[in-house]
């Protein structure tokens, strides 16, 4: 194996640790702040798009230059 498959694979692990730890913080602050259900579900949808919203141009940025997932 490749150090650049490595460094894939391992970039790759890290995102997805990284959106994890994300939605974490998310869910934490919307418990210590009492929001309830709708707060909650107000709170992943807009501090989720954040998240989406790099993770797509991670895809479209991949997918222009050619490359696979």
């Amino acid at each position: 194996m490749r150090l650049a498959e490595i460094e894939n694979i391992a970039l790759n692990i890290g995102l997805v640790v990284f959106a994890g730890f994300i939605f974490f913080i998310i869910y934490d602050l919307a418990k210590k702040s009492k929001a309830g259900k709708f707060g909650t579900i107000i709170l992943f949808f807009a501090l989720g798009l954040g998240l989406a919203a790099f993770l797509v141009k991670t895809i479209i940025v991949e997918l222009m230059e050619g490359g696979s997932f």
